[in-house]
């Protein structure tokens, strides 16, 4: 079964060991190829908290089964429930286990009738692995409350079955929800998504929590064998692929990371730390190795055919019989680095199944809407994060590195850190390097999938041609919080012819 999310963050973050324990089961069941498994769901419209916590919420076999975890001891005494830790101290419990787990139900129930998913069935249970007999009540079924005997993973597959099979059964005027659908609508509404770094200001924290949405694409992923994912710059491409990676490394696959840019090692390497993941460069790759699944970041730079190739050999079962993702931007950035034959993606792209990332969740509404004037290029509803609009900067001598940095001195004087700038020129393929005053200067070859808070591009590209369009698109999109243009009046002008041009053909 999958976790979400996997058993190394459930460990690490787990707030019981009876917790631990239960994830550390779920994980070895099958027996149900769309089961997945949230841990510590926080549920919005409690009955009577501002917000309540299902310890997990199962799908198994079209069934949500919300699972209250209680460590310890149980006891009922003079009406009231207590728990029982290991030193015999009791502590009351406001309600008993499973009315707590029944409210978390009724909560996660109205939550998801409200989004129109329809009806589904729906049971609430109670895990005590540390107790011999569960309490008997007339409240509830004694098969729903789990103890020691059913902490195996066959007792806890049979435990599910058997609560599936006894779940209620839709009325006759109710429209009953496809799996598809429920499990789609789980994976958006509980999956959290990593955060890129510990940001500052109302921007960044809006942007963390929009990236939320991005997780029901994660519901494809973990079905489907091939899949091809679609999304403009600031979409949360590599946010998705390191997720979808964990959840196959979590189910005992071997898992590559490959990209074209090594500038993608670090940021993927801090994502998947701790787990049996290899992260290699595409151009470093050895022969030599096969493995159960593959995740390509940036894939539109590779889709040639030596670069399908090296992929038919790297996977088990081949290119058209394994296990992959693509994660690809298919509006300009194929033109900076690598490269993309368009009849070699022909050929692909009818062997993965093809799904897309519609939500902009780097980019402030002014930088879409620019990037959308200007090169016609979709990365994602701009609605999403508001900032401040797009910095032009016209100066008296060249628009070029020392002209950005006399802004971006300007920027730490106003109180931004000095880390949080990078200087981008567009017409640059070098590594990144520091100036004289200790700001980042990069190119779009090497800032490509990357992002910082404040970006300041400068010398625009003479031509916006293919490699210059996809260069300058390349540079805008890598803000998070606010973007500063330096471009000359004849940078202005080609800007402007450009966006004639757009106009004209539409």
């Amino acid at each position: 079964m999958i976790l979400v999310p996997d058993l190394t963050d459930i460990e690490r973050n787990a707030s019981s060991d009876a917790e631990r324990r239960i994830a550390r089961l779920l994980r070895e069941i099958d027996g149900d190829t769309d089961a997945v498994a949230f841990h510590s769901v926080k549920l919005r419209s409690h009955a009577y908290k501002q917000q309540a916590e299902a310890d997990f919420v199962v799908l198994w076999k079209n069934v949500v089964i919300v699972v209250e975890a209680k460590g310890g001891g149980v006891r009922k005494y003079d009406g009231a429930w207590y728990s029982v830790d290991r030193r015999n101290d009791w502590h009351k419990l406001a309600d008993s286990p499973m009315e707590q787990s029944r409210s978390a139900m009724y909560a996660l129930r109205n939550i998801l009738h409200k989004e129109g998913v329809g009806w589904f069935a729906h049971e609430a249970i109670v895990v005590t692995p540390d107790i011999d007999t569960p309490p008997h009540s007339l409240e509830w079924q004694p098969t729903h409350w789990l103890a020691k005997d059913d902490m195996s993973v066959q007792g806890m597959a049979y435990a599910l079955d058997v609560i599936a099979a006894a779940a209620q059964t839709p009325p006759a005027s109710r429209k009953r929800a496809r799996t598809e659908d429920l499990r789609a609508r789980l994976f958006g509404e509980f999956t959290r998504m990593p955060v890129i770094d510990a940001q500052r200001g109302a921007v960044i924290e809006e942007q963390n929590r929009a990236t939320a949405s991005q997780a029901r694409v994660l519901a494809s992923l973990a079905r489907n064998p091939r899949v091809m994912v679609f999304g403009g710059a600031g979409t949360g491409k590599s946010l998705v692929l390191v997720e979808s990676a964990k959840q196959d490394a979590d189910q005992g696959r071997s898992v590559l990371i490959t990209f074209r840019s090594p500038e993608l090692l670090g940021f993927f390497a801090a994502h998947v730390i701790d787990r049996d993941i290899d992260l290699v460069p595409f151009g470093q790759l050895e022969p030599t190795k096969v493995y159960d699944a593959v995740f390509i970041d940036e894939a539109q730079d590779l889709m040639t055919a030596e670069g399908m190739d090296t992929l038919d050999a790297l996977v088990v079962g081949g290119r058209a019989a394994g296990r992959w993702r693509m994660f690809l931007d298919m509006n300009n950035q194929a033109h900076v680095d690598g490269g993309f034959d368009e009849d070699v993606f022909e050929i692909i792209a009818p062997e993965a199944i093809s799904v897309d990332l519609d939500l902009n969740v780097r980019n402030t509404q002014a930088i879409v809407h620019m990037v959308q004037e200007y090169l016609g290029a979709d990365v994602g509803d701009p609605g999403i994060v508001h900032g401040d609009r797009v910095q032009w900067h016209t100066p008296g001598g060249d628009p070029d590195v020392d002209e950005a940095e006399s802004i971006a001195q300007q920027l730490v004087a106003d109180g931004v850190r000095k880390e949080d700038i990078w200087i981008v020129s567009t017409t640059s393929s070098a590594a990144p390097c520091l100036t004289p005053h200790g700001f980042v200067v990069t190119s779009p070859k090497y800032a490509k999938g990357l992002e910082a808070e404040h970006i300041i591009v400068c010398d625009l590209p003479l031509s916006f041609d293919k490699a210059g369009t996809a260069a300058f698109y390349v540079a805008v999109t890598r803000a998070r919080v606010a973007l500063h243009i330096v471009a000359s009046r004849d940078d202005r002008r080609r800007l402007q012819q450009l966006l004639q041009q757009r106009v004209v053909t539409q």
